[in-house]
């Protein structure tokens, strides 16, 4: 059963999609951890029992995976003999190219953070004045790029099941102020694409996806990243794929790259023509050297994750009150969390549920909430009434983010699933 909120629903089961192309096998991701995790999603039994001890330190919401530190150790010594540490240094250059090959689009440029990545791609379309309509439901990074670049953000509401951008209630928020919308692939599924692609085309606008969940989701016709005019990535450390910090912007040709290359150094044209109002953007070769050596484990990172999904999915099926997100068809997702939603019929509230775990040392984080409208530089906006935007408020009153990173223990998960299962017990 699909999670959706218009109605409350109990567990769903996602179904399983088959890995791809696992990467290179990592020492920090060891086979029997692994089986362990295979066995807890075969016999969600396991997963009911009384709870293990708790382990040593709190559980975080997730952890950034980090390859072998003697594999990154001669890339810094490399770093430290050629002295040239950014301005578009060898590491650099590698990882563009390589990352671009590994995501399957055209070109990257890549960027310091994805937050300033993504105002200079609002820069690059020649946004600056007017409406930009997206979602209530991400992070506030999505709308102060907005304001950061002169724009006004419109809100409008989501989609029940997948809690991205309804296409429905985008074009009922154009007007003749509109210029683009901005959509985030949330937790890494997919927009509706094609339905946001009619409106833009309707109405002359622009499409820019804040993908910062969505490193290496496919759908049916390839990189989810390929679609829109320009889609804007997060290397953050709590991102499924991290570079310490970072960003990249895809681009559909050399042309917009070159463009958004000279925006990121500064509108630098050459040593001594500025020819735009850029700002300083670049990755330093620190972080791209570290991104061509996750490019070696991305795959496997990415497997385990799904196999945790599969493990949390196996235990809470049945549960009452609690429903977990369905994909929407991707052909790889990338597990990037993994959000319940805790509806009415369970027998505590989520904020009780969230405290409770809490204080057994597991922190689970309320991603989104409060709403991005909720905030005061944006709840004065005409948009941003809870009124209007009745299924992003629904979700942000009863999300729960569960811990979900690659090294992961089953027990942690069991530990979870058993106190979600027994919210009451003293």
């Amino acid at each position: 059963m699909r999670a959706r909120l218009k109605a409350p629903t109990e567990g769903g089961v996602r179904r399983k999609r088959k890995a791809e192309g696992a990467g290179v096998p990592s020492p920090l991701l060891d086979d029997a951890l692994a089986e362990r995790l295979a066995a807890a999603a075969r016999d969600p039994a396991l997963l009911r029992e009384p709870p293990t001890p708790q382990a040593d330190g709190p559980i975080y919401v997730t952890k950034p995976f980090l390859p072998p530190y003697a594999e990154f150790e001669p890339m810094l010594r490399e770093i430290w003999d050629r002295k040239v540490l950014t301005n578009g240094g060898p590491y650099h250059h590698e990882f563009e190219a390589r990352l671009a090959e590994h995501l399957g689009v055209a070109h990257v440029a890549l960027f310091n953070n994805a937050t300033t990545a993504l105002i200079m791609a609002l820069r690059a379309l020649g946004l600056s004045s007017g409406e930009v309509i997206t979602t209530p439901y991400s992070f506030v990074a999505t709308s102060h790029a907005l304001m950061w670049t002169g724009l006004t953000p419109v809100f409008a509401d989501i989609d029940p099941v997948t809690l991205n951008l309804d296409p429905k209630a985008v074009e009922a928020a154009v007007t003749p102020r509109t210029r683009a919308i901005l959509p985030v692939h949330c937790y890494g599924h997919p927009c509706d694409v094609d339905g946001l692609a009619a409106v833009a085309e309707r109405h002359g606008l622009k499409i820019v996806y804040d993908a910062a969940h969505a490193f290496g989701v496919r759908d049916a016709g390839g990189s989810v990243l390929r679609h829109g005019d320009l889609s804007v990535l997060s290397f953050h450390a709590t991102k499924v794929f991290n570079t310490f910090e970072g960003g990249a912007i895809v681009c559909p040709d050399a042309a917009r790259k070159e463009q958004i290359d000279k925006l990121k150094n500064f509108g630098h044209d050459g040593e001594t023509s500025v020819i735009e109002v850029g700002l300083n953007g670049k990755m330093s070769e620190f972080n791209a050297a570290l991104g061509l050596l996750q490019l070696r484990y991305i795959d496997s990172v990415i497997d385990r994750r799904g196999a945790i999904d599969a493990a949390y999915r196996a235990g809470l099926t049945g549960i009452p009150g609690i429903a977990c997100l369905d994909g929407v068809g991707e052909v790889r997702a990338n597990y990037s969390y993994f959000p319940v939603l805790v509806g009415p019929d369970y027998p505590i509230a989520r904020d009780a549920l969230w405290e409770i775990l809490k204080r057994e040392g597991i922190h689970t984080r309320r991603y989104f909430h409060p709403l991005i409208s909720d905030h005061p530089m944006y709840a004065g906006l005409p948009s941003a009434g809870r009124a209007g935007l009745p299924i992003a408020a629904q979700a942000a009153d009863r999300i729960l983010c569960l811990p979900i990173y690659p090294d992961l223990e089953p027990e942690v998960v069991a530990r979870t699933v058993a106190r979600i299962a027994d919210p009451l017990r003293t």
